[in-house]
């Protein structure tokens, strides 16, 4: 996002650029780069994360908001990704259980034996060939050894079949020529922006002065200093020496080792579209559940009842991290044809979309293997010497890939490279280690509802807004806000004082990061334009806006919602 009008020199980005030097730099705020800033800093390890947008708003604001182990990748032959993403998941259901949750899915099933002599094909050739339904057999393989490697956590139950009858008896809208379904467990994740912040604010706590994070700050080249760095939001540039840097920018990274000097080939991601609809009937359909099947054209897709909404993807299609992604008519078009593939009596159409997405996966690259096909794995590249310096070169390590269900296994890592670089032990261990708001989470009902009577008293209907937002966090901000101006806002269980909150703690520099994702307002199609005016109004005083410059916000987040997700806002007052 660019900034219409000069800003004053943010604290912590002065405070990098005066020191001009740190252990570690990294390159990159998605989940991935967040993850590994958060394992340094709990090492002790003095470390910077620049990020040239907001916090998780590129590639990890794009997901399908799953944590799952991909049975899918077993036909890829990525047995050890299938069994690190099922143990990850496991993981993440007890480390982080305020944002996530484990997610029935069901498997609608139209043959018995379809795709047997595909398969083998695809698992040896990694070429789509002729798109074939998986029948029965096959999926009942699958879903076999997916238990195999679910069985240790003993975090989720095993995998069942159905037939016919008793599949319409349970989701009476399914298409009646199904002939089979399957129902496991895989994991749901409905807020991954808010878990990429509470990770980083680990990270942040963990290191107190030693450990910094910047949004708006891009890495656009190199010089005898350092990496050149440059605040977005006066347009200054300055360089930071560090000892080693890690560049996690997800599908970007060929073009930010450009940058830096160091031509690289590593990345070859593709486009995933979703789209949000508001559509009760559509909702009710999925019992629920999450809908996953493979459409006729061989991609697996998902049909996802989300807060209130339901969201439909997504798609596989070979882009160009150098341009923007939007999600197109095409794609609209694909969705209603695979709603209708499985919900033939349940009508949609565009009226219903409130808001829809797109981004590009950070896959490496793949000549002519098939995008579906492509590892979700992750690699990681060091060259030790590739930014010139006196002492003969600073280490560049590059990620190429990862996946959300295993941001915490690759940030530990990615860390241990790091550490093996610097010569400094491991000290610390995150396998197990829960995450910001999931620390003494209430499991039971009662137990939360005693908890929320005790840990935020007097928030009334706001407490349980705070709790699914924070986790047990909330009870640091509602004791925030108690200290604060604080009055509500009316759009997103907002309120002034929680503003400060997010301006003070979360690092929120435009209104766009509150709208897209400090909350859900703009997803579940609430984005009006009072709540623009409203909220913007609630921040001007916080982050020192004119009116100009409110102005200038509200206009902006407005073309953003327009262009890239296709919200139409109303004027206020009609």
């Amino acid at each position: 996002m660019t900034d219409p009008l000069p800003q004053a020199e943010r604290a912590d980005v002065s405070t990098v650029r005066e020191s001009a030097r740190t252990s570690v730099l990294i390159i990159g705020g998605g989940i991935n780069g967040i993850s590994t800033f958060r394992d340094l800093a709990l090492q002790g390890v003095d470390v910077v994360l620049v990020e040239r947008g907001d916090f998780a708003s590129g590639a990890s604001s794009a997901s399908s908001h799953m944590i799952h182990g991909g049975i899918r990748y077993l036909e890829n032959g990525e047995f050890r990704l299938v069994k690190e993403s099922v143990q990850e998941r496991n993981g993440l259901l007890q480390i982080a259980p305020h944002y996530v949750k484990p997610l029935r899915t069901t498997i609608p099933i139209y043959s018995t034996f379809s795709g047997i002599l595909a398969a083998p094909l695809r698992f040896l050739t990694h070429r789509s060939g002729k798109p074939t339904e998986r029948g029965a057999f096959l999926i009942k393989i699958g879903l076999t050894i997916y238990d195999t490697f679910s069985r240790a956590g003993g975090t989720v139950p095993r995998h069942r079949f159905l037939g016919r009858k008793r599949s319409l008896q349970e989701l009476p809208h399914l298409d009646p020529r199904v002939k089979y379904t399957a129902t496991y467990f895989d994991a749901s994740m409905h807020d991954p922006e808010r878990l990429a912040l509470d990770v980083l604010q680990d990270g942040l706590e963990a290191h107190p002065g030693g450990a910094i994070a910047l949004n708006y700050v891009e890495a656009v080249g190199h010089d005898s200093r350092g990496v050149v760095l440059r605040d977005l939001e006066t347009g200054t540039e300055f360089s930071v020496a560090a000892d080693v840097v890690v560049n996690a920018s997800g599908p970007w990274t060929d073009l930010t080792n450009d940058a830096l000097g160091t031509e690289t080939r590593f990345m070859g991601g593709t486009k995933g579209s979703h789209i949000v609809l508001d559509n009760p009937e559509l909702s009710e359909a999925t019992g629920g559940r999450e809908i996953f099947f493979e459409h006729s054209d061989g991609r697996i897709v998902l049909i996802y009842p989300l807060k209130g909404r339901v969201m439909v993807g997504t798609t596989d299609i070979d882009a160009d991290p150098s341009q923007p992604v939007v999600c197109t008519d095409e794609e609209i078009d694909y969705f209603f044809d695979l709603v209708h593939h499985v919900f033939p009596n349940v009508a949609v159409d565009r009226s219903q979309i409130v808001y829809h997405f797109s981004g590009i996966r950070p896959l490496p690259r793949h000549e002519d293997t098939a995008p579906g096909f492509v590892s979700r794995d992750y690699g990681i590249e060091v060259n030790r010497t590739a930014l010139a310096a006196s002492d003969g070169g600073t280490p560049l390590v590059s990620l190429v890939g990862g996946k959300w269900t295993t941001f915490r296994a690759l940030g530990e890592s990615l860390s241990s490279t790091v550490l093996e670089l610097l010569g400094r032990p491991r000290r610390v261990r995150t396998a197990g280690r829960t995450i910001g708001g999931g620390r003494d989470f209430p499991r039971s009902e009662s137990d939360r509802a005693a908890w929320l009577t005790t840990r935020l008293p007097g928030a009334g209907e706001r407490a349980a807004v705070l709790f699914e937002r924070y986790g047990t966090r909330a009870a640091d901000v509602w004791a925030f806000t108690r200290e604060h101006d604080d009055r509500p806002l009316g759009h997103g269980g907002l309120s002034t004082g929680e503003l400060a909150w997010m301006v003070e703690r979360e690092h929120v520099v435009h209104l766009a990061d509150v709208i897209l994702r400090r909350t859900s307002i703009a997803f579940t199609g609430d984005a009006s334009a009072k709540a623009l005016d409203d909220i913007a109004s609630a921040l001007a005083p916080l982050l020192g806006w004119d009116d100009r410059r409110r102005d200038a916000e509200i206009a902006e987040t407005a073309t953003l919602l327009r262009e890239q997700h296709g919200v139409e806002l109303t004027p206020a007052g009609t």
